[in-house]
């Protein structure tokens, strides 16, 4: 699945000033369970428990905080940029500003280490995470995440 089809639309792309890490995925579990008409809670306590195995800090501000849901029917991402960086336990000491949500159907647990495997590929390219932060707006967002999708013609097959 392409990383762009997990946004199901521009406003996948969220603003966010939280304090800390506890109250960050506290607000993106309630914007995660609003889209989906479930209880925040049902999606908050995996997402710690699963914190609570080490932290989804991928490093150079970038957090990939993820679980697995039995009631899921599909993929959901919501990519937040953070007004203020916050402390994640990242292993470079780096605090983080840029959040990568993804919420996968247990069902469907095939496709979900892809998934994480083609975000932390995307992001390898140290001009993604740059051009996520300069990007005016959640159009501007997911067209370069679209474009960092898109395999390297001069890779070769």
């Amino acid at each position: 699945m392409p990383i762009v089809d997990l946004f199901s639309n521009p406003e996948g792309i969220l603003t966010l000033a939280p304090g800390n890490k506890a109250e960050l995925l506290d607000l993106l579990a309630a914007e995660a369970a609003n889209r989906l008409g479930r209880k925040k809670e049902e999606i908050l306590q995996p997402l710690l428990g699963r914190e609570k195995l080490g932290s989804t800090a991928l490093g150079r501000g970038v957090a990939l905080p993820h679980t697995r849901l039995d009631w899921l029917d599909s993929p959901l991402a919501i990519l937040a940029r953070l007004t203020h960086p916050i402390d994640f336990d990242a292993r470079d000491d780096e605090p983080v500003d840029l959040v990568f949500l993804v919420l996968w159907p247990e069902s469907a647990s095939e496709g979900f280490l892809p998934a994480l495997s083609d975000i932390c590929r995307a992001l390898r390219d140290q001009q993604l995470p740059r051009q996520l932060r300069q990007a005016r707006s959640a159009e501007e967002a997911l067209s370069r995440l679209q474009a960092a999708d898109q395999p390297d013609p001069e890779a070769g097959p």
